[in-house]
């Protein structure tokens, strides 16, 4: 009875539910959403346990094959040129300048006359030197023949003993006198040779300090000066931090230096070209510089053309060095941490590890490094950021062709070229 009660009003509850969907067709398409939306929260914890089951590939890293072999590295450092002889042109003599004899800013030759200054005076004073001889020379004469005559005389006891020293004495004064007269005729010549001023060197002259017509005295005597292009000196400073530097690492074998320290000199100019001739160290100071703590290190270069000029900033480049059996990994390998430098490490089983590293010089775009690695480890490159020790990645070449040339030219952290005492034998 109860179940013939419940039938008929399933019943009528369908053909409620009929009667209700033609009569309003927006309230048909409202149920069916909600029996979407219904499947959809029951269908969507399914498909996510599903997702979270599978786990995730492991990261793409690019890694680089440590290999160790010798790498030839050089020194830059900022230097300024300077004359190997440079002469300050002095007048020797006071009196008036007549004319400058060169054009200014040019280059001259060995015994090129510069200035011609008034002669008048000076050849006047030779010729009273002159005079001044033949006076001296024609009273010693007389005397030589006053002697003459005295000595014979006094033999035969005619004079008196100081007769004959009287004729001798006159005779010596008289010699003395004229050699005086000679040395001033000399003089004389000397000083008429200083009015023309030439320059003992051939290089490249400055202005003219002193205008033509200017009565020229000791208070300014200087009138110009001419520099010597060729050979070039080429002067830079170490500081004392690069110097010790330099021996740590010689000590330690991870710099090994030219034989008899005789490096080779590159200059660059400052356009970054290559000067055209080398040159080598030839001199280096024997102290620091009491107020900058610096070491001043100087190299010959020839300069036949007269490219460099003197008191030109350029940067030497010093070649010869080798560091043997050298370790190189790309910079953006090494990071930096609270600890130092370390680099990521991948293992064998492809999981990584953080190593520490002690690093050295720049080179191009690469680092060179010290202690922390060995031959045949792979050091991750790119993709390092997001990785966690013991992380098991997926590994690919590092292709180098993607990062800039690598250079000869070491970056900021150069050490120390020769010692001191050995810059001598680079002559």
């Amino acid at each position: 009875m109860i179940a013939l009660k419940m039938a008929k009003h399933d019943e009528k509850g369908d053909l409620l539910m009929e009667q209700r969907l033609h009569a309003n067709p927006s309230w048909q398409f409202r149920l069916l959403l909600t029996i979407m939306m219904v499947a959809t929260a029951l269908i969507a914890p399914a498909c996510k346990d599903k997702k979270e089951a599978s786990a995730p590939p492991p990261p793409v890293v690019t890694v680089v094959e440590i290999v160790q072999k010798d790498v030839p590295v050089a020194y830059e450092y900022v230097a300024q040129t300077q004359s190997s002889h440079l002469v300050n042109i002095q007048a020797r003599v006071s009196g008036f300048l007549d004319k400058r004899m060169y054009t200014e800013g040019t280059m001259v030759k060995e015994g090129q006359i510069l200035f011609q200054m008034d002669a008048k005076p000076f050849q006047v004073q030779l010729d009273q030197a002159k005079a001044a001889l033949s006076k001296q020379e024609a009273a010693l004469e007389v005397a030589r023949l006053n002697l003459a005559r005295t000595k014979p005389l006094t033999e035969q006891n005619a004079l008196s003993q100081k007769d004959l020293d009287d004729a001798t004495g006159q005779y010596q004064s008289s010699a003395a006198a004229v050699e005086q007269a000679k040395a001033e005729v000399e003089t004389a010549k000397l000083n008429l040779s200083y009015t023309t001023i030439t320059s003992p060197v051939a290089g490249i002259t400055s202005s003219a300090r002193q205008t033509d017509g200017t009565y020229v005295n000791p208070q300014n005597s200087l009138l110009t000066t001419v520099a010597v292009l060729s050979p070039m000196w080429v002067n830079f400073s170490l500081s004392e931090n690069d110097i010790q530097r330099y021996y740590n690492q010689v000590a330690k074998g991870l710099l090994r230096p030219p034989k008899n320290h005789n490096y080779q000199v590159e200059i660059i100019r400052v356009d970054g070209s290559v000067y055209p001739h080398t040159g080598q160290l030839t001199f280096a100071e024997p102290s620091y510089n009491a107020q900058t703590g610096t070491f001043l290190v100087r190299a010959t270069v020839n300069n036949p053309d007269g490219i460099l000029r003197p008191n030109q900033y350029v940067r030497t480049r010093l070649k010869g060095a080798i560091r043997p059996s050298a370790i190189l990994v790309p910079q953006r390998a090494v990071q930096q941490g609270s600890k130092g430098h370390f680099v990521w490490v991948v293992g064998k089983d492809s999981k990584v590890e953080q190593r520490p590293v002690t690093v050295g010089d720049w080179y191009g775009d690469d680092w060179f490094v010290f202690e922390g690695l060995r031959a045949g480890e792979h050091v991750v490159v790119d993709g390092a950021l997001t990785l966690r020790p013991g992380a098991t990645v997926s590994t690919k070449p590092y292709d180098a062709g993607q990062a800039s040339a690598v250079g000869q030219a070491p970056g900021s952290a150069a050490t120390a070229p020769p010692k001191a005492d050995a810059a001598k034998g680079g002559k």
